[in-house]
């Protein structure tokens, strides 16, 4: 039995920092709720689809844009996750910090892009200050995290110790994850302890093309996700980790539903329900850690699937 993470990362983007209280409204419409002529494409139809394969998502929500626009919205958020009974856990995007009213941090000005730019000591407040956003907004207590972006380092885990949050899920190997501090001289692919937290790396894995690529539902095909999902259950794999967003299932101007992705998330949801013997999608909330003691390579994928999702992604328009 293998252990899979739907994690989805909500955030809320006015599309620009000029004039945003203006903007927000319906950046928040549009980024919540997705709506287009043909309904809405947002957080509400994912929830559907998981209610009707009967699966349990995570749900990193960013709260930082309520030091802005006020706890209504992220409290709308976390009333639309919680309801269906979802998992709702921390994610932290650091451009918010300079946007609060009141000041999350002193003497900050400018836009700091990712957590791992601020000490030890500010990492630990911030993380403190979302954690509390979310618990106000009726969320519970968070046990786990991600940081925007994927932008942590080692003392990340340190300042999630010290604010009791035992999970991390912040290491992509793909992106910031080898210079993050956490396992400098091996790639990450399975669970780890480090610092006293527990970190589920995204999983990741070789592409026909050679390069490190992480499961995310925009980024991959369903084939190949099907079958690294294969591949990780024959490999004895602890956890595999595959993300989303909030607003994943719309195109680029987010005005209509993308189509294929669409599709892409409609089949892993049916895959994961058909085959409940194999895998079991859970959460973190009551999880026994699981940490491996030697890291085995990334999962591959062949050619002709690098090839097949290309042509997809071109009818997608450009994406890669």
């Amino acid at each position: 039995m293998l252990d899979v993470f739907l994690t989805v990362d909500v955030e809320v983007w006015c599309d620009g920092w000029d004039n945003i209280d203006a903007k927000f409204p319906d950046a928040f419409k549009r980024y919540i709720y997705g709506p287009t002529s043909t309904g809405d494409y947002g957080l509400p139809y994912q929830l559907r689809q998981l209610q009707e394969h009967g699966l349990t998502a995570v749900f990193f929500v960013e709260p930082l844009f309520a030091t802005r626009f006020g706890s209504a919205p992220l409290a709308e958020i976390v009333g639309l996750v919680r309801e269906p009974g979802h998992e709702i856990q921390l994610h932290l995007h650091t451009e918010w910090v300079d946007e609060s009213t009141e000041p999350l941090l002193e003497g900050i000005t400018g836009k700091r892009q990712f957590l791992r730019y601020f000490s030890l000591q500010e990492q630990i407040t911030l993380i403190r200050a979302g954690a509390g956003l979310i618990e106000t907004a009726g969320g519970g207590r968070v046990n786990a995290f991600r940081a925007g972006s994927f932008g942590f380092n080692r003392e990340t885990l340190t300042a999630l110790s010290l604010n009791r949050i035992p999970f991390d899920s912040s290491y992509n190997a793909s992106l910031f994850g080898p210079d993050s501090g956490v396992s400098p001289q091996i790639l990450l692919v399975e669970p780890m302890e480090c610092e006293g937290v527990y970190e589920y790396p995204m999983t990741v894995f070789q592409s026909g093309s050679r390069k490190l690529r992480h499961t995310q539902v925009t980024a991959c095909s369903y084939r190949e996700m099907e079958g690294l999902l294969w591949q990780a259950l024959e490999s004895r794999r602890k956890a595999f980790v595959i993300l989303f967003h909030n607003f994943e299932l719309l195109n680029s101007r987010m005005d209509r539903p993308d189509d294929i992705v669409v599709a892409r998330f409609r089949k892993l949801c049916s895959f994961l329900d058909r085959h409940r013997d194999c895998f079991r999608v859970r959460g973190f909330q009551g999880l026994a850690p699981a940490p491996v003691l030697s890291q085995p390579a990334p999962l591959t994928s062949p050619l002709w699937k690098t090839g097949l999702r290309m042509l997809e992604q071109g009818l997608r328009g450009g994406f890669s």
